[in-house]
């Protein structure tokens, strides 16, 4: 197991990297691919021994090499929130490989968006596209009997937030209407609490902007992307046993 945790912290660690690079570039429509990554103050190429995650911004102490400019603390803390969260994923199914290959990807997938949303006010369709086309082929190849389960789910997920885009149109886009669905497939009925969970988190930074800048608030756009991402983090690991709870709470017996 010790193995196994340590690839999956490395292979988190270095999707981390990865999802800093397409969160900035996506968005432009700039390749995710080449060139290679460039320091933003001085243009110069960073070197692979300069680009690994964590060691390199705590050899560098958050400086570029060439020019010393400081490099934002957000990607140390992402990739170690990756790496957190793969191995999180690990020891939450420890021994099924399509639920830990659904889990990670899941994971990615949420790191993408909320890093996307926060930079860029968007929710790319292309990331959102390729993270459902994953989940459908590990669904199909190694957990067909939740097909039907999760198809229900993403399609009631989708059904909701469109409800609410189109009664609520400035705080609601079509990129969180489409991840709601993508969060479906992946979590199938523990969807149910994801959505809750985001759409409290969101209620309470909505009413602490009230309560600090008043009717100012209003003109404060917050993205919907991240607060959907907390509450499908939370019910990739506890969202079953939220359902199982509020089933036998209120509908048993």
């Amino acid at each position: 197991m010790a193995a196994q945790i340590i690839f999956m912290a490395l292979l988190g660690a270095v999707l981390g990297s990865f999802i800093s690079v397409v969160a900035h570039r996506l968005p432009l429509g700039e390749s995710i691919v080449k060139p290679r990554s460039r320091c933003p103050a001085c243009g110069t190429q960073i070197a692979a021994y300069d680009n690994i995650p964590v060691l390199s911004y705590l050899a560098l102490r958050g400086r570029c090499r060439h020019c010393s400019a400081r490099v934002p603390v957000t990607y140390p803390l992402l990739e170690l929130a990756m790496a957190a969260a793969f191995v999180g994923v690990l020891l939450r199914f420890p021994d099924d490989l399509a639920e830990i290959a659904l889990g990670a990807s899941f994971v990615t997938t949420l790191a993408a968006v909320t890093v996307t949303d926060l930079e860029h006010r968007i929710i790319p369709n292309k990331i959102l596209l390729f993270s459902g086309l994953v989940g459908v082929v590990i669904v199909v190849a190694g957990l067909p009997d939740s097909i039907a389960e999760r198809a229900i789910a993403a399609g009631s997920a989708f059904g909701l937030l469109f409800a609410v885009a189109l009664a609520y149109p400035r705080g609601m886009g079509m990129g969180d209407v489409k991840l709601a669905a993508v969060m479906g497939l992946y979590l199938g009925r523990a969807v149910a609490p994801a959505l809750i969970i985001g759409f409290a988190a969101g209620a309470l930074v909505g009413v602490g902007l009230i309560m600090r800048h008043g009717a100012e608030a209003r003109k404060r756009a917050v993205p919907f992307g991240p607060f959907l991402a907390l509450g499908g983090l939370i019910a990739l690991f506890a969202g079953d046993e939220m359902v199982d709870w509020y089933v036998e709470s209120f509908f048993e017996g």
